[in-house]
């Protein structure tokens, strides 16, 4: 057999599962090239939120190729970035003023990690340490990786991973957590910021906290002077229920990383927000204070635009309306899964998940691309977690729909 010699992320390519070609996208549903379709159920990695190819946003794409393709972002600017940088501070929690634009996720909390580092060294006060929330994952970069979990995830990479404090995760009311942050934060080597995804943790597992924690996590390091860094890549735009998961803690970061959803899911975009006083510190005549981070597409107006037509969308239609409803119609149907296979189910505004019972639970249970490989055959993308089943779909999703996606799992398990 010949080998593609695409090189599949996160695929195990020795297991020669068969890997779907596919050839177009529409409101929920992706198209092979044979007829086939499939119900995307989990927004193609957490990013499509009004549906694909949703015509405004296309519609963007195409006028802008027209316009400016690519701009170098060092020292020189263009309207989509401006625009969208106005935007998104407006939209944001104060007081996040400032918006620097890279590609990823990952490179959104890289930046993060740098912004925290530079803010401290220029006030002459050289802090390194990052506090984390255990289980966490923010990316796949090398100082994402490694305020993430240790585990499977980078353990072949553990010699370039620099060290950090560990908080447990929120047990009960949640005192475990705040009781170990603030002795971190107490420490004789003051932390530098505490980086933490706010009410669930993605990779992790889809593990729910409550914003009440969320607050008071947000208050311990405000009193010992911690920056506080929220990756809201996968939590913002509504996936929890808000536009960002922290209104519900009515809270505001220092710094914020945004990706994801930016675009709609169209095209790679990520910024990160950060308050004046992190900007301030980078600030001077001195061209050795600057902030050393870029790449070469950052800022890209191509993806500024889709980002633009995304926040239009946002204003223009009633899209909290629609994660609302989705919402609802997510609850009911994950209260109607009866399985006693199917435990520790649990809802964060527009995710659900649920665990299925298995003596070797974890990312590695062989139970997840089995499932993964039957949802797959009764035309669903569901891509199991390990032994973790959830549901996170795009906004234009019906209730039809969803029973197709809730009946596939019904009997799956079963």
């Amino acid at each position: 057999m010949t080998r593609s010699p695409v090189w599949h992320a996160f695929t195990q390519h020795g297991l020669q599962d068969p890997i779907p070609l596919i050839t177009r996208g529409e409101g929920a549903w992706l198209y092979g090239a044979v007829g086939e379709r499939w119900l995307d159920a989990i927004s193609s990695w957490w990013v499509t939120t009004h549906g694909h190819c949703h015509p405004k946003i296309m519609a963007a794409i195409r006028a802008q190729t027209e316009a400016l393709d690519q701009l170098i972002f060092a020292g020189w600017t263009h309207e989509p970035a401006e625009t969208l940088a106005h935007a998104l501070v407006a939209l944001a929690p104060e007081p996040l003023n400032y918006c620097f634009f890279s590609d990823s996720g990952s490179t959104s909390v890289e930046v993060a990690l740098k912004m925290a580092l530079g803010y401290w060294r220029a006030r002459n006060e050289p802090r390194h340490r990052i506090i984390v929330l255990e289980h966490s994952y923010h990316g796949d970069t090398i100082g994402a990786m490694s305020v993430g979990a240790r585990g499977v995830y980078n353990q072949a990479y553990a010699p370039l991973l620099f060290d950090v404090a560990t908080v447990p995760f929120p047990r009960g009311d949640g005192q475990n957590t705040l009781d170990a942050l603030a002795a971190a934060c107490c420490a004789p080597a003051k932390p530098a910021a505490f980086i933490v995804e706010p009410l669930i943790l993605g990779a992790g597992g889809m593990l729910v906290y409550g914003a009440d924690v969320l607050r008071a996590m947000r208050e311990i390091c405000a009193a010992h002077g911690v920056l506080f860094i929220l990756d809201e890549v996968m939590t913002a735009w509504g996936r929890t229920g808000t536009m960002f998961a922290c209104e519900q803690a009515g809270i505001a970061p220092d710094i914020m990383c945004l990706s994801k959803g930016l675009t709609g899911g169209a095209l790679p975009l990520a910024a990160t927000l950060a308050t004046e006083a992190i900007y301030d510190a980078h600030y001077s005549a001195n061209r050795a204070d600057m902030f050393y981070h870029s790449s070469s597409y950052t800022a890209n107006p191509i993806a500024c635009a889709a980002a633009n037509a995304n926040l239009a969308i946002w204003a223009e239609e009633p899209v909290h309306k629609r994660i609302a409803a989705l919402a609802e119609m997510q609850a009911t149907r994950l209260a109607a899964l009866t399985s006693p296979r199917l435990i520790n189910k649990r809802q964060c505004g527009t995710i659900n998940a649920m665990d299925v019972a298995s003596d070797t639970p974890g990312y590695l249970d062989n139970i997840g691309p089995r499932m993964a490989a039957a949802f797959r055959a009764r035309g669903l993308l569901l891509r199991p977690m390990g032994n973790v089943i959830y549901v996170m779909p795009p906004y234009c999703v019906t209730a039809d729909e969803l029973d197709l996606v809730y009946a596939a799992i019904a009997e799956v398990v079963g």
